[in-house]
């Protein structure tokens, strides 16, 4: 039987553009691991491989308007947010290299013998070295920065681990060119070209994870597909770390006082926040708690006016619209539900249109049908839960989910220590919390954590910013060893200049 053909698909026609590639058998999914497990060696080098990955972003740059062009064919996604999401890419390419030259993500502490201790110590040297080779599961919505070239590919190789990608088949033409690009910048500092290996097919990526060579592997998707792969990588003979991004709601609280103060401003805000790339953010705002009353009267108003002037959008694929159209009918429906603009199939075939439902915050508070409200709709929709207490405020955020943000919007008086107890509230369902902002937009910095409790992650870690390293890596103690047998991270003389712990004093070189 031949391979099946992976067909690049235009979402604004649904019509094929061209074949790409052929999904991945079973014997081709296991020769690019086996291929990249032997690329180890070469990428070992931390000075080689932080000059792949600024050859990398130079050579991204360099191709950007063919592959942006490639990407908005495949996910109509516009050409000014891909390019921009392309830029953040290079960005977060180079932000690793930096990480890897710095050297302290090798986390070197080295403790010298004391006999007085009890019990005594000896001489323990302790470093991280790179798990393996990392499968990557590219994400529908960012076919850049999560995807082939994205943050888990990025801190993976920073890392020293090569990297097999499945590729998503909304985007399987940008996948390839993205991977070219990828080989020819490793060619070009002697590295083997399958330090990025890649394949396509829903058969290969459960190969992927169940592969023994796999030692680690990062997706960014939905709860169902991301949970299969979870507790398959659970369930090998030597079951391995799942990094997943699986789903969030990012919940809003709008305190009274904040909304009394600018109920326009966070009404446009929310529109922009919730229809950006037309709802298909992984940190989208999906539950927004308002007081009910005349302030909260005014920012419902206001985003009504602003979301009913979005135009019509296009989602990543006709399986996201039919989800999308079917998942808002069935909460429009549920009883003291309403929709000040309705969300649902947009005026011209293929398209979406943009709105929002509001319901009794009461409703929320107890198990039940209305349940379905706290899961995570993907697309350009938002949920206003209208509050007449703060009990009920308490209510509903004690039933969420974990999510990747939650937000809180108060006045300037409640910024002096008022709003301390809601802050406390949202703190333990989220891994990032935004005090009068929008979580849509999400920085490449060391300080930043882009995880959250299950659902939003299946682990503790970040699969953004420089932390986002820490997955791919395992700590080892050498103890006793002479110096000749040690690695040169761990010799007395720091002869590659890293930054250490020593006796339990930091050290930098």
């Amino acid at each position: 039987m031949s391979a099946a053909q992976v067909w690049s698909v235009d979402p604004r026609t649904g019509k094929q553009r061209a074949q790409v590639a052929v999904e991945a058998a079973p014997a081709d999914v296991d020769r690019a691991v086996r291929a990249a497990h032997g690329a180890r060696s070469p990428l070992a080098d931390r000075g080689v491989r932080a000059a792949f990955l600024r050859t990398a972003a130079d050579r991204l740059e360099e191709a950007r308007d063919r592959l942006a062009a490639e990407a908005d064919a495949e996910t109509a996604l516009g050409l000014p947010r891909l390019t921009g999401e392309l830029a953040r890419t290079c960005y977060q390419l180079r932000a690793f290299a930096d990480v890897v030259d710095e050297g302290a993500f090798l986390d070197v502490i080295i403790d010298h013998p004391d006999e007085s201790a009890t019990p005594p110590v000896p001489d323990l040297r302790r470093y991280k070295i790179p798990l393996g080779v990392v499968a990557v599961y590219a994400a529908s919505n960012f076919p850049f920065a999560f995807s082939v070239a994205g943050g888990d590919t990025a801190s993976a190789l920073a890392a020293g681990c090569p990297v097999v990608v499945k590729a998503h088949p909304d985007h399987p033409g940008t996948s390839e060119a993205v991977a070219a690009v990828l080989r020819g910048a490793a060619a070009e500092h002697g590295l083997p070209e399958a330090v990025v290996g890649l394949v396509h097919g829903f058969d290969a990526g459960v190969e992927l994870v169940r592969h023994p060579l796999v030692a680690a592997a990062g997706f960014t998707g939905s709860v169902r597909g991301g949970r299969a792969l979870f507790d398959a990588a659970a369930a090998r003979p030597v079951p391995i770390p799942f990094h997943g991004e699986l789903g969030s709601l990012n919940p809003v609280v709008v305190t009274e006082a904040a909304a009394a103060e600018r109920a326009p401003e966070i009404g446009r805000g929310l529109a922009g926040s919730m229809t950006l790339g037309c709802g298909q953010f992984c940190v989208k705002p999906g539950l927004v708690l308002v007081p009910s009353g005349e302030p909260g009267d005014r920012l419902v108003e206001s985003l009504a006016e602003a979301v009913g002037e979005v135009a019509d959008g296009v989602l990543l694929d006709a399986r996201m619209r039919e989800t999308f159209v079917k998942g808002v009918a069935e909460r429009a429906a549920l009883p003291d539900v309403t929709a000040p603009v309705a969300p649902g199939a947009g005026d011209a075939d293929r398209t979406v249109g943009a709105g929002f439902l509001t319901v009794p915050a009461a409703r929320l508070a107890a198990e039940g049908p209305h349940d379905l409200l706290l899961e995570e709709c993907f697309g350009p929709v938002t949920v206003v839960a209208r509050y007449a207490s703060d009990a009920d405020v308490k209510a509903v955020v004690s039933r969420l989910p974990g999510n990747l943000t939650a937000t809180l919007h108060v006045s300037e008086d409640e910024q002096r220590g008022a709003a301390a107890a809601l802050l406390a509230e949202l703190t333990p369902v989220a891994g990032r919390v935004l005090v009068n902002g929008w979580p849509t937009g999400v920085a490449v910095a060391a300080a930043q954590h882009h995880g959250g409790p299950y659902p939003a992650t299946t682990s503790t870690s970040t699969s953004v910013g420089g932390t986002a390293i820490e997955r791919w890596l395992r700590p080892v103690t050498y103890q006793n060893t002479p110096q000749a047998l040690l690695p040169p991270e761990l010799h007395d003389a720091n002869p590659l200049n890293l930054p250490r712990r020593i006796n339990g004093r930091r050290e930098h070189p």
